[in-house]
C-alpha cells in the first residue's frame, strides 16, 4: 500500500497567495472607487453651490436694481444698462412685463406663458459676470403670479385712492395701502454649461 504524503504543499501556498492577492486587489479597487465617487460628488456639489450663489446674486439684482426701474411709470422696455450688466426684456405687446406687474394672472393674455419654468418666455434676462477669469452666469427671471394691490406704479411711493376709502374728519379720503405681491421664478446657469444651474422661488411685495 502506498502512503499519501502531504510534505509537498507548494500548490496550497500558491493558491493561498493567489487568493490573498485577489482579496487585496478587490480592496484596493473598492477604495479607488469610493475615492473617485467622492471626488465626483464633491465637484458636483461645488458646481451647484457656485450656481446657487449666482442665483442669489441674480435675485438681489432683480429685487434691488431691476424691479424698481421696471415699476417706474417711465419704463419703456427694451434694454436697461446697469453698472455691471445689461438687462433685456421680451418684446411682446400682448403679454409684456408691465401687464404682468399690474394685473392678476386671470387677466393676462392667452399668449402669456404661465409655466413655472423661468427659461420658458422669461420676463427678463441678463449676464451675471463672474470673478476675473471665471465664466459668467445667465440669469432668467419670470413673474408667475401677481396679487393686485393699490400701491402706485409711478415709483413715488404714493397710494392710489381709487379703492375703498376711509373718511377722516378734517382730512381728505385716504386709502389703506395694500402692496402688490409678486411671485418670481429665478434661475442662474453657467453660460457655457446649462447643466450647472440652480433655481429659486421669490415673493416680492411692492
Amino acid at each position: 500500500m502506498n502512503r499519501i504524503s502531504f510534505a509537498n504543499n507548494k500548490g496550497v501556498v500558491l493558491v493561498t497567495s493567489l487568493m490573498m492577492t485577489f482579496i487585496s486587489l478587490t480592496i484596493v479597487m473598492a477604495v479607488m472607487y469610493m475615492i473617485t465617487q467622492n471626488v465626483q460628488k464633491t465637484g458636483g456639489f461645488k458646481r451647484y453651490k457656485s450656481a446657487l450663489e449666482a442665483t442669489y446674486g441674480g435675485t438681489e439684482a432683480v429685487m434691488k436694481q431691476i424691479l424698481p426701474v421696471v415699476l417706474d411709470s417711465s419704463f419703456a422696455g427694451g434694454t436697461t444698462d446697469f453698472t455691471l450688466f445689461s438687462v433685456s426684456y421680451p418684446n411682446n405687446s400682448d403679454c409684456n412685463i408691465a401687464t404682468k406687474l399690474t394685473s392678476s394672472p386671470d387677466a393676462w393674455a392667452a399668449s402669456c406663458n404661465q409655466s413655472q419654468n423661468p427659461k420658458a418666455a422669461p420676463d427678463m434676462t441678463f449676464q451675471l459676470p463672474a470673478s476675473i477669469g471665471g465664466q459668467s452666469y445667465t440669469v432668467y427671471a419670470k413673474i408667475v403670479d401677481t396679487v393686485v394691490g393699490n400701491t402706485d406704479q409711478s415709483g413715488g411711493g404714493e397710494v392710489i385712492t381709487g379703492g375703498v376709502v376711509e373718511l377722516l374728519s378734517g382730512s381728505g379720503a385716504q386709502a389703506k395701502p395694500l402692496p402688490y405681491v409678486y411671485r418670481l421664478e429665478i434661475q442662474a446657469e453657467r453660460s457655457t454649461n446649462a447643466t450647472e444651474h440652480a433655481s429659486l422661488s421669490v415673493l416680492y411685495a411692492y
